[in-house]
């Protein structure tokens, strides 16, 4: 199984002048067209791309066969010429035709942002499932380009080669990227019965689970292994995390939760990317509390709030209990930190690497995870149900009554569900 869109890794590196297109509609839906293309060049830099050179064109509405117009790709040609680049890579989705005939104009590899972001991710893919996912947003994203891709079509891979009698060679690869297609959902579909059987024995369990979100390079990794000394790859680029990362996070009272880690988002996710992930980001739907990591030091910090936030909502997951997690305040200027927001029960502004910082966050998770306080009136002798109180959730209080125990026990909703029905005929009447 091959994992790469195209190989960034051998010893002839891809070098690249980028090319960002922008009319009034790609405006209005991406937002700041500099601030992306800037985010193109971090992407192309994290594939392991030489950046030789940007290119931005303003038009009216995009050229339904150059894309950029055909005066444009003229100056793209010549600025590759004179830098010596290998590779052209466009901000935007382009179409088949459009990669045929811009590689026919300009003799280079051509890619979109998509297929970037793509090949990030198939080289960071380490586990099985991770793996199969991106194979499977890639050959999503290939079928319907397959007439345009020639230069490209060799580099390629996910089961494209042999040919049956008669048949042409577009013809095949279609035919085997369709059966491959279906044979990656298969196995997908048995990665969802088996996340769907853990989902049920944590929540039998009582476990409680938190999700951290947020932008790429917000600092969710860090935050995940200063919590949990969990050892997980951190560095300064995107991406830096794809495969999802699951640990026990143990909270000021004692008590344990499980703290997941999941893939950064961006703008203009590719589609098919979300689809193939869908599986793992769905644990972001079972979480009991949601910590949205945002990097309080980018200029860009609103627009990647509300990023995280449609796509969220694109995997039902809007109305989820959230804290809002300002990250890298330690890298803010102090003009920037008077407008962050101020600590509240939604709202931490902090550093991942202060530890009184992160023991506010254990402190603020705690409270947002506990719920009623609740009275139990128990039978002395049953020493069952006592122990039930006590691992049901925090007993905060216990007195003894006559032949009664009386604990006063602060639980969540959750807890509450999975065994307190066993206490309620032991609540204490107000």
């Amino acid at each position: 199984m091959r994992q790469n869109t195209y190989d960034t890794e051998n010893e002839l590196q891809d070098r690249a002048v980028l090319v960002s297109l922008v009319t009034p509609n790609i405006k209005r839906g991406t937002g700041d067209p500099e601030h992306s293309l800037q985010e193109l060049v971090s992407l192309a830099e994290t594939a392991g791309v030489e950046v030789l050179s940007t290119l931005t064109q303003n038009k009216e509405s995009v050229d339904t066969k150059w894309f950029i117009g055909k005066g444009k790709v003229e100056e793209l040609r010549a600025v590759a010429e004179e830098l010596g680049a290998t590779t052209a890579i466009f901000d935007q989705e382009l179409s088949g035709a459009q990669v045929r005939n811009l590689e026919e104009a300009l003799d280079l590899k051509i890619i979109d942002r998509t297929q970037l972001i793509l090949d990030i991710f198939a080289q960071r893919a380490k586990t099985r499932e991770g793996i199969i996912q991106v194979e499977l947003a890639q050959l999503s994203y290939l079928l319907p380009r397959l007439s345009g891709h020639g230069k490209n079509l060799s580099r390629l891979g996910g089961g494209i080669g042999t040919r049956g009698p008669g048949e042409t060679k577009l013809e095949t690869d279609r035919r085997h990227i369709r059966d491959r297609i279906s044979d990656l959902k298969h196995v997908l579909d048995e990665v969802v019965r088996h996340r769907t059987l853990h989902r049920e024995r944590r929540r039998k369990s009582g476990v409680q689970q938190v999700a951290l979100v947020g932008y790429t390079n917000a600092g969710k990794s860090t935050l995940l292994r200063e919590l949990t000394a969990a050892d997980v790859y951190v560095e300064n680029q995107l991406f830096a995390t794809l495969d999802p990362t699951s640990r026990t996070l143990e909270l000021p009272s004692g008590k344990e939760v499980i703290l997941t880690d999941t893939v950064g988002f961006i703008q203009n996710l590719p589609h098919d990317l979300v689809a193939a992930f869908r599986a793992t980001l769905e644990e972001v739907n079972e979480a009991d509390l949601v910590l949205h990591v945002i990097d309080s030091s980018s200029i860009m910090r609103e627009e990647q709030i509300r990023v995280v936030e449609r796509i969220l909502s694109e995997l039902g997951a809007a109305g989820k209990p959230t804290l809002m997690i300002y990250n890298k305040i330690d890298m803010c200027e102090d003009v920037d930190s008077e407008l962050l927001p101020a600590n509240g029960q939604d709202t931490l502004v902090m550093s991942a690497y202060n530890k009184d910082d992160l023991l506010r966050l254990r402190q603020t998770i705690q409270d947002r995870l506990t719920g009623d306080t609740k009275t139990f009136m128990l039978p002395a002798e049953r020493g069952d149900l006592i122990a039930l109180a006590y691992r049901t959730g925090d007993v905060i209080e216990q007195t003894v009554d006559g032949d009664y125990m009386r604990l006063t026990v602060q639980l969540s909703k959750q807890d509450y569900e999975v065994h307190g029905y066993k206490l309620e005929a032991f609540v204490e009447m107000a």
